[in-house]
């Protein structure tokens, strides 16, 4: 059986609860407040729901969907494995009471990545795409796209091999040096460019790869 969140998060004296809330990171608050949207927890219900038949209303009690998105967060910010983030939750207030596990048991590692895996990538681009909207409302980011540098953007970029990588790295050398000798007005010793040598080396190296067996190996290691 799944629960939105705890009914009583937090047991603790109020005093006590006071000097742990004035330990919570800025970011913390921030957070805090945008995990407060029905929406967001709802989403993790919804996938928590799918893992059995039924398991929404049957079964064993398993960790409230907020418990668990904030559980996920922490986890996310801090870059932790699943087994660091079981045995922080279960060390420090702080983190007790921002995922508002309160003085409940905290989820084994093993539990924690089950929890991940129904979750999936799914639902992390509606969270994701409900807490930009969020942001937008509030002024945060004006949700413009952004490309990123990964493995995964398509882009116009030639396939990096050794001798490419060697022959970029002459060019952009090239060219700084150029901006640097521009700059002071003129260097003890002239820059020269050998971009024209470097681009022939480039060139026969490439040929030379389309050789095989041990005489194709043997060219590519002279034109290195």
């Amino acid at each position: 059986m799944i629960k939105l969140r705890h009914q009583q998060p937090s047991l603790w004296h109020k005093g006590l609860a006071k000097d742990i809330e004035d330990l919570w990171e800025p970011w913390m608050r921030e957070v805090d407040q945008l995990l407060e949207d029905a929406t967001l927890v709802e989403e993790v219900y919804e996938a928590q729901g799918k893992r059995h038949p039924k398991s929404q209303s049957r079964g064993r009690t398993q960790t409230p969907a907020e418990v668990v998105l904030r559980l996920l967060i922490l986890k996310h910010v801090r870059n932790w494995s699943y087994d660091t983030l079981e045995r922080e939750v279960r060390a420090n207030l702080v983190y007790r009471a921002f995922t508002r596990i309160g003085d409940e048991k905290v989820p084994d590692a093993k539990t924690l990545a089950r929890l991940g895996q129904a979750i999936g990538p799914e639902v992390i681009g509606k969270l994701h795409e409900r807490l930009m909207e969020l942001a937008r409302d509030r002024g945060v980011v004006q949700g413009r796209k952004m490309r990123v540098d990964t493995t995964v953007v398509e882009t116009n970029i030639h396939y990096p091999t050794d001798s490419s990588l060697l022959g970029d790295g002459a060019r952009v050398l090239t060219r700084t040096m150029k901006k640097v000798e521009k700059a002071t007005g003129g260097l003890k010793k002239r820059i020269r460019d050998r971009m024209r040598s470097v681009n022939k080396k480039v060139m026969a190296i490439a040929l030379a790869g389309r050789l095989k067996g041990s005489e194709g190996e043997e060219r590519r290691m002279q034109r290195y």
